[in-house]
């Protein structure tokens, strides 16, 4: 009997953790991310705020599970597009994984800008939170793929790096075991800054001015992506 209530109760604790969640992004999305608040957020589960406590110590806790919420949401829609393509070459692959990431960005701003759109807190960047855990698997998705077309056929690097570029990258490689030198992992995060910022641009409406159609633009910064890594690009 006492293992049954144990495990009830544990239900009922994971139960209020996905509906304290909830109503954080409900808040998010219907009223920005100032509106979620400790207080805010409990009043929408019924509870007092003091009383929410009792599940996440502070509001970076509750943000920090969010994020991995998202973060994982984000990459489930990426590894599915990756995983459809799976017999085909590397590029179709490579494709369809930004092209979802840029999908779920579009439906998802409040969101996606809750992820990206903000420094990562203290508590984000301990290797043993959800939200670091979250974010490195986000980050493999593209990365294996691009180690990956690297074991395959090695694409073009620049020949000299600036010093002090070369060992910042080196020392980022050193944690990848190895699978890409740094000069490609330079490579990798060049296309990854490329595609996060122009998705940054366009989910927060920095190029409203000039483009009403942000596709045809994302197009053609795939295209520029798939050169720098010897891939054919394809629609």
């Amino acid at each position: 009997m006492a293992a049954q209530t144990g495990s009830r109760r544990e239900r009922l604790r994971r139960a209020t953790l996905e509906e304290i969640r909830a109503a954080a992004r409900g808040l998010l999305t219907a009223e920005g991310s100032e509106a979620v608040t400790i207080n805010a957020v409990a009043r929408e589960v019924g509870m007092s705020g003091p009383a929410l406590y009792h599940y996440f110590t502070s509001r970076e806790e509750l943000v920090g599970a969010v994020t991995a919420d998202f973060f994982q949401e984000l990459t489930a829609r990426m590894e599915a597009a990756r995983d459809r393509h799976a017999d085909g070459p590397p590029a179709r692959r490579l494709l369809a994984t930004c092209r979802a990431m840029r999908s779920w960005a579009t439906e998802h701003p409040a969101e996606f800008g809750w992820i990206f759109a903000g420094p990562i807190p203290p508590s984000g960047r301990r290797q043993d939170s959800a939200r670091h855990r979250a974010g490195q698997r986000f980050e493999r998705v593209l990365l294996d793929q691009v180690a990956a077309l690297w074991d395959i056929r090695p694409f073009p690097v620049p020949e000299d790096l600036d010093p002090s570029l070369r060992e910042q990258v080196a020392a980022y490689a050193d944690t990848l075991d190895g699978r890409l030198p740094p000069e490609a992992v330079h490579v990798c995060l060049s296309c990854w800054t490329r595609l996060y910022g122009l998705l940054c641009m366009e989910v927060l409406h920095q190029l409203d001015f000039a483009y009403t159609d942000m596709e045809p633009v994302f197009e053609e910064c795939l295209r520029e992506v798939c050169e720098r890594l010897g891939l054919a690009y394809t629609r």
